[in-house]
């Protein structure tokens, strides 16, 4: 049976945050309240997220009960917090799908499930630095050019050349440069391999009927 509890003002290497979510005895997210009315400032989420990283834990929640704003730590040099859900619960609605489907998202039941992180994966996949970085990947620079010399045959264009022009004329800076540039583009290479991989895999697995076929060629030849 799964056990949940909410600890109070938690303690964390001496320091304490104010909740503390735990499923099975392993912490799952670092609430942050404070006071009603109070703006929420990324001070407040930077001290959240040390709170979170000093334990291991990925996900903080900062709340003045009328904002919520749910973030994923990112455990990299240096630490890094994405923001993944913001929500005005005076805002919601009952009636509104995605308002109850984003409230779902914080219960037990999505703990469980992993829906935090399903529902980030989803965003990154859209998100600035990875439609870049998939704009610059080789599949879609080829189709690119395959398309222009459709377009006007006569022209002989390289994907490199192709690329550049990209970077310096039809993308924005901060999309292809920087840590999460840098970091969507690592993800994109990581896919990319893992669906190469694949590939060699099925085409080098002999068909269902190749040990037999094999059987009777070694057979054919015998006299």
């Amino acid at each position: 049976m799964i056990n949940t509890a909410r600890l109070r003002e938690h303690s964390i290497r001496g320091t304490y945050c104010d909740i503390a979510t735990r499923i099975d005895g392993k912490l799952q997210m670092i609430i942050e309240v404070k006071a009603i009315g109070l703006e929420l400032k990324d001070t407040h989420v930077k001290q959240a997220v040390d709170y979170a990283a000093n334990q291991g834990i990925e996900w903080v929640a900062l709340t003045n009960v009328h904002y919520w704003k749910v973030f994923r730590v990112m455990f990299t040099q240096p630490i890094n917090a994405e923001l993944v859900l913001d929500m005005d619960f005076l805002s919601l609605n009952p009636k509104d799908s995605a308002h109850l489907e984003n409230l779902f998202l914080l219960t037990r039941e999505s703990m469980i499930k992993s829906g935090l992180y399903a529902y980030h994966d989803q965003l990154q996949a859209t998100n600035r630095f990875y439609l870049g970085a998939a704009i610059l990947s080789d599949p879609v620079i080829e189709a690119l050019r395959r398309e222009i010399r459709r377009l006007s045959p006569d022209v002989r264009i390289q994907m490199e050349d192709l690329r550049t022009a990209l970077k310096q004329d039809v993308l924005k800076r901060d999309v292809i440069d920087g840590d999460q540039a840098e970091a969507a583009r690592r993800k994109m290479a990581k896919a990319s391999g893992k669906m190469l991989r694949a590939k060699r895999t099925i085409t080098t697995e002999p068909g269902p009927g190749a040990a037999e076929s094999t059987d009777a060629e070694d057979s054919a030849g015998k006299p």
